[in-house]
């Protein structure tokens, strides 16, 4: 047993560090043709994720630093900020529109992407407040159901408006697991699930081409060299695989067939060149980062340890597994990055303070166990 207060969570570390470890690689291996054609620079996408992991290992030690419970203190300007960040990408000036979609904030040679940030924010804005209204003020309707749909409804309405469905998603199965943790009425929780699932049918019909994303999975012969194209490329490198893969560096798939090979697409690579093996290796680093990380929530040493714990958990696990599940063709392409291994400074920069903030909670652990 380790003293109370005293070492972070070493399987957790350790396993995101594995996880950061084939991120780089896979990025070296499938951004060689895409950034030689873009930039000419093979490793260009390589060396911009080193400068991003450089940036958010000084964010994971800073936040692993400082008292969890010191962020409860600023919870409501941190919110604010990231709901004035997505704003700001709709201002000519501020926010850039990429393949039709406002997403990014330029600031000279920074950009960025609000919704990244508002995905942390969220958590430690709804950690904070439900954590101070106990459970039986949670669980009433007018004071915890209808103030928390609110609160989403605000983030929602501005990341659908960039749009954004799979971050949409995302936020709204952390926010509602953050809510079911902290004893919100089960009936609130269905009403919510099956109230987002309406939302997402209408968002659906309400845009062609995410009904054609729609055809596309349900039928993923349907325009497969328009919509469907994606997802016919990354079934072909997942299925060509094999069990163990092609070898490291040798996917066919990556050379201009696979779109966004270093982002959204970067399971298939992966799939390809390491193969079902690999894949599967994938899979229990992250079902073990969730064991720790619950392990951590469990043994948090008060409300509000406990919800940013199971928030942050549920934002990497969630989605790791939309864009799992997207790319093997078992839901919808969403556009939604694998955590620590897809390419994205701003993603792996904001992702890796909350797994510093994560360990910091470890540290105050009332188990504490030494693995």
């Amino acid at each position: 047993m380790a003293e109370r207060g005293g070492k972070v969570d070493r399987v957790l570390l350790t396993t995101v560090g594995v996880l950061l470890g084939i991120g780089l690689l896979m990025i070296a291996s499938a951004g060689v043709l895409y950034g030689r054609t873009r930039f000419d620079d093979a490793y260009y996408f390589f060396k911009q994720q080193l400068f991003g992991l450089s940036v958010g290992m000084i964010f994971l030690f800073l936040c692993s630093y400082i008292d969890y419970r010191v962020w409860k203190r600023f919870v409501t300007p941190i919110f604010i900020l990231a709901l004035i960040l997505l704003i700001l990408v709709f201002v000519p000036g501020f926010g850039t529109s990429v393949y039709g979609a406002s997403r990014w904030i330029e600031l000279g040679p920074i950009s960025f992407q609000p919704s990244e940030v508002m995905k942390l924010a969220m958590i430690l804005y709804l950690s904070a407040w439900l954590s101070g209204k106990g459970k039986k003020r949670t669980a009433d309707f007018i004071e915890g159901f209808v103030p928390f749909l609110a609160i989403l409804s605000l983030v929602g309405f501005l990341i659908i408006k960039q749009p954004d469905t799979g971050t949409l998603g995302l936020i709204f199965l952390t926010s509602l697991s953050i809510f079911f943790a902290s004893g919100a009425n089960i009936r609130h929780i269905f009403s919510l699930f099956f109230a987002g699932l309406f939302a997402l049918f209408v968002l659906i019909k309400m845009a062609p081409y995410r009904m054609q994303r729609f055809l596309v999975f349900m039928n993923p012969e349907h325009d497969p060299q328009g919509f469907g194209y994606q997802m016919t490329q990354a079934l072909l490198a997942i299925g060509s695989g094999g069990f163990f893969g092609l070898g490291l560096g040798q996917s066919r798939q990556k050379f201009n067939y696979l779109p966004e090979p270093v982002t959204d697409s970067i399971f298939a690579v992966l799939g390809e060149e390491m193969g079902f093996f690999g894949a599967s290796i994938i899979v229990i680093l992250f079902l073990l980062f969730a064991w720790r990380g619950l392990h951590i929530a469990s043994s948090a040493p008060d409300a509000f340890g406990k919800l940013m714990a199971v928030g942050i958990v549920s934002w990497v696990i969630f989605q790791a597994l939309i864009n799992m599940c997207a790319i093997s063709g078992l839901i919808p392409l969403t556009g939604i990055p694998l955590p620590f291994i897809s390419y994205g400074g701003t993603s792996l920069a904001v992702l890796l303070a909350a797994i510093g903030i994560l360990l910091n909670i470890s540290k105050h652990s009332t188990l504490n166990v030494k693995l």
